[in-house]
């Protein structure tokens, strides 16, 4: 497994921004590289859904409730995944998880807590 850490959150008004932060300070470069990274997030009461995932490859996607808002980034020399979310909205509060995959196995962070207030 990969051991991946989550940092960034906090509490932001309607609109304004944040930047989530996962990195992955065990992996060598090499690893990291060939992994397929993805945010998650998870409200009180709901299902974990995907956010934005980045591919080994280089190809991203995104769900469509943050499509044009969030922006999904990684940076394999430092071993790290970026979500930038922009034009926050109240329903986007929640716990944010980081998620990797190797070889068909998922490796979690402990989630970053998300509050926005309207």
């Amino acid at each position: 497994q990969v051991h991946v850490v989550e940092s960034g959150g906090g509490l932001a008004q309607a609109g304004e921004s944040l930047r989530l932060s996962c990195a992955a300070p065990r992996a060598i470069f090499s690893v990291f590289s060939g992994l397929d990274m993805g945010w998650y997030r998870q409200a009180p009461g709901k299902q974990r859904e995907l956010v934005a995932s980045s591919s080994s490859g280089g190809s991203t996607n995104y769900a469509d409730f943050v499509k044009g808002r969030f922006t999904i980034s990684r940076d394999n020399s430092r071993k790290r995944v970026y979500l930038q979310m922009n034009n926050l909205k109240a329903e986007d509060t929640g716990v944010y998880f980081c998620a990797a995959d190797q070889r068909g196995k998922r490796s979690w962070g402990q989630g970053t807590q998300v509050t926005v207030s309207s």
